[in-house]
């Protein structure tokens, strides 16, 4: 019994607990059926579905106007969360989500051990600092996600929409007016105004056959690892993070602190789906707990732009011979037998 009260630990503690709005392809057709799966574990693998009542809201934005989708529009399949609706006219954007909060109590070693897997380094280095490693935690939880997908050719402003929630990521340029290599400025809102110094995790899963500019790390099929227990299978398994977690962190990607203004800057190294993934985890006087946390991602996708004029195909200019060389050739050819003919003719 206790070998596989061990083995159940282990696989608990292997899940992870980031959640994703997310999509085949980013680009769509306008006034299409579609649909985009909501991820509860890494960006490749969802451990669990969501209950709908813990949906707080779920909308979808474009063309100017904000649409709140109802449960009946949800399915469920295998451990993912499936959205399913119709596009509208062409135009960037936005689909988002916002989670009910719930609470999770955690031994200290269990806490320490997800500040660490999870790269919430700042509260880890104050519990050591503050000599608070050995104290338990009861942290209240939020997520809030978003999805800025392109709808046909024509841009929108819609992008740009603020949803409100109390962590999101707001760009401060349109992602689908941008190109592989180019940098894209985000703001991190918390309750509204810019959260300063907050560390964000960057990272991408790289198209087939997709072009890159320098990339600065290696993705390794662009997951970013956090090998922890989902706080909401938590509460609905029961297990623990299990004793004896190894002290190694799991996070990949670019690591990037918002300045003085919350903003961010991210080099689109590569084509691909980006994502945005961040903790605001902060110490909590209400009545029974110790912390409280909002989580917020953010995913889009970008390919690489080309400039026409590389790939025109109107002029062909092999070698540097001008196309008109080829037209004089190709006449004087057709001239010279047509002569030939008649000559011989008479």
């Amino acid at each position: 019994m206790k070998k596989i009260c061990m083995y159940l630990a282990f696989i608990v503690l292997l899940c992870s607990h980031d959640m994703y709005l997310k999509f085949d392809s980013y680009f769509l057709k306008p006034n299409t059926s579609v649909s985009v799966k909501l991820f509860n574990g890494t960006f490749q693998k969802s451990e669990n579905v969501i209950d709908r009542d813990r949906m707080t809201d779920v909308s979808l934005v474009g063309n100017g106007v904000r649409t709140h989708v109802g449960e009946a529009q949800w399915r469920e399949k295998d451990s993912v969360t499936i959205l399913d609706f119709k596009t509208g006219e062409a135009g960037t954007w936005v689909a988002g989500l916002s989670t009910a909060p719930r609470v999770i109590d955690m031994s200290a070693e269990d806490f320490n051990g997800y500040l660490e897997h999870d790269g919430v380094v700042d509260m880890l280095a104050c519990r050591r600092e503050n000599d608070a490693l050995g104290l338990d935690a009861s942290e209240q939880y939020s997520k809030y996600v978003k999805a800025i997908f392109q709808v046909g050719d024509k841009t929108s402003d819609d992008w740009q929409t603020v949803l409100g929630y109390p962590l999101e990521f707001i760009p401060l340029s349109n992602p689908y007016s941008l190109n592989t290599g180019d940098e894209l400025q985000v703001k991190l809102l918390s309750k509204g105004k810019p959260l300063v110094n907050q560390l964000v995790y960057a990272n991408y899963v790289a198209s087939k056959d997709g072009h890159s500019h320098t990339e600065p790390h290696s993705h390794d099929g662009g997951e970013i690892h956090t090998h922890q227990q989902d706080h909401d299978s938590i509460d609905e398994t029961g297990h623990s993070h299990g004793e004896g977690a190894a002290p190694h962190q799991h996070t990949s990607g670019d690591q990037l602190r918002t300045d003085e203004n919350g903003i961010i800057t991210v080099k689109l190294a590569a084509d691909g789906i980006w994502y945005l993934r961040t903790i605001n985890l902060v110490h909590s006087e209400a009545p029974g707990l110790t912390h409280e946390s909002n989580w917020s991602t953010l995913t889009f996708e970008v390919v690489h732009g080309h400039d026409e004029s590389e790939h025109s195909h109107l002029d062909h200019e092999d070698d540097g011979i001008p196309s008109y060389v080829f037209w004089l050739g190709s006449f004087v050819v057709v001239f010279g037998l047509f002569f030939m003919f008649n000559r011989k003719k008479n």
